[in-house]
């Protein structure tokens, strides 16, 4: 009966956020609250149980989210993502220009979020598509996979952020095997199916032809690519190094505080200050402006994350998860593989793959414990399901037809299908991944 109820709430949930058009937040709480009723909790529990879960979800990520979005802004307002974008194609040359906007997109999606790497971006490449004569979408696509394939499957992206911090997975084993699996997937999706898209001469819409930022406005290149990489290196070199030192060291306990994704960012924000804006002669004033505008663009992340959060904790309260964990220990399918189903089929229903991979998570969590998997590829697992099909009721889908002036048809042969591939290829890594680790 707890699985049927489950079911049901899911379905309602699927259709307030996609047929209604209810705000997630509400949704979440809505469903949460009748799902709740249903499994039996008394009404003061129910309530229990969504405070618990939203303060439980928001507590460990809210911090690292608000850093991440700051970086992002200063990256995107400096300079630093075109200084990054024109360097690349000076180095490959406008005959390999999908080249270099891959790399880009993979660089500067490490650290910031899709919507905002893809308006940082998405400007320049229709800005090199007028001016070269080049096919925008021929360029551009290798890019967009690039961003869909950090923000489904790396830290410290938000949904990626959260199913970790949910598993206790370690972050910096996540991102190793993340940037693993990673490339490719962004090989097959975006230059192999890339390669496919010159016939589509559309052009772009020329309102998104960035402006040039004149030379002595932007910052140099080795700033550019340290500052956006920082958090990166910090995590990365806290991972690989401190294992090495005694353990209870003082120096190991200074790399393991400095690892951990709330330090990194936030040292990646002191850093970003001075190089992207003080040293570009920006008043302090001007720079904490553009950081608190910054939370403008993550604010209703933080509802969605929070309802996402109070129905897992329902779930959990209501003995839901302990059902499906013995519901799923005897079937044939590896958990992975039953991981990225579960998180695809919510993502193509309600459009939202931050939804959908967090829902994914709640469920799942007890598979963990039961099966014995790495809670590293189980975040990578759902991470990719996350990615699969996107279409009509993905604000992506949108976005990327507006800016590259397609058909409706066009967007979903090329968009949608480039979405599919980094969900399958995500997949397929993670299984590749499992067997070499044995």
């Amino acid at each position: 009966m707890s699985l049927t109820i489950t079911f049901l709430g899911i379905l309602i949930l699927i259709g307030l956020i996609s047929v209604v058009r209810i705000h997630a937040f509400l949704a979440f709480l809505f469903v949460s609250l009748g799902v709740g009723l249903a499994l039996g909790l008394a009404p003061l529990s129910v309530l229990d149980a969504i405070q618990k879960g939203i303060g439980g979800t928001l507590g460990s990520i809210t911090a690292i989210i608000a850093l991440g979005a700051m970086l992002g802004k200063l990256v995107a307002q400096s300079g630093a993502a075109q200084r990054i974008a024109v360097n690349m194609m000076t180095l490959v040359g406008t005959r390999h220009a999908r080249w270099a906007f891959l790399i880009t997109g993979f660089i500067v999606g490490l650290p910031l979020f899709y919507s905002v790497g893809f308006m940082l971006l998405a400007p320049l490449v229709i800005t090199v598509a007028y001016r070269y004569k080049l096919p925008a979408l021929y360029i551009g696509l290798p890019m967009l996979a690039s961003l869909s394939v950090t923000q489904g499957y790396l830290p410290p992206h938000p949904a990626p952020l959260a199913i970790l911090k949910q598993f206790n997975a370690d972050m910096g084993l996540t991102l190793l095997y993340g940037i693993i699996v990673s490339i490719p997937a962004i090989l097959v999706s975006g230059a192999l199916f890339g390669s496919t898209l010159k016939c589509y001469t559309t052009l772009p819409n020329p309102a998104f032809i960035a402006a040039d930022l004149p030379e002595d406005q932007m910052p140099s290149a080795t700033v550019s690519f340290l500052t956006v990489l920082l958090p990166i290196l910090l995590i990365g070199f806290s991972t690989v190094v401190s294992p090495l030192l005694p353990a209870g060291s003082v120096g190991q306990q200074v790399l393991l505080f400095i690892g951990e994704p709330v330090v990194s960012m936030f040292c990646a924000v002191i850093v970003a200050s001075v190089t992207l804006g003080l040293r570009l002669g920006k008043s302090m004033p001007t720079v904490t402006a553009r950081l608190a505008d910054s939370i403008k663009d993550v604010a209703m992340l933080f509802l969605i994350f929070g309802g996402a959060g109070a129905l897992k904790q329902v779930l959990t309260d209501g003995g839901v998860n302990q059902a499906v964990a013995d519901l799923m220990h005897d079937s044939t399918l590896h958990p992975y593989v039953l991981a990225w189903g579960m998180a695809a089929l919510i993502r193509v229903c309600v459009g939202s793959s931050t939804v959908s991979g967090i829902t994914t998570a709640g469920f799942v969590a007890p598979l963990l414990t039961a099966s014995g998997v790495d809670p590293n590829l189980m975040v990578l697992s759902i991470g990719a399901g996350s990615m699969m099909f996107s279409h009509v009721n993905d604000t992506g889908f949108w976005l990327f037809r507006e800016y590259f002036q397609l058909s409706m048809v066009d967007t979903l042969k090329t968009w949608s299908i480039m979405e599919t591939l980094v969900s399958v290829s995500g997949l397929a890594g993670v299984m590749a991944l499992n067997w070499v680790l044995g």
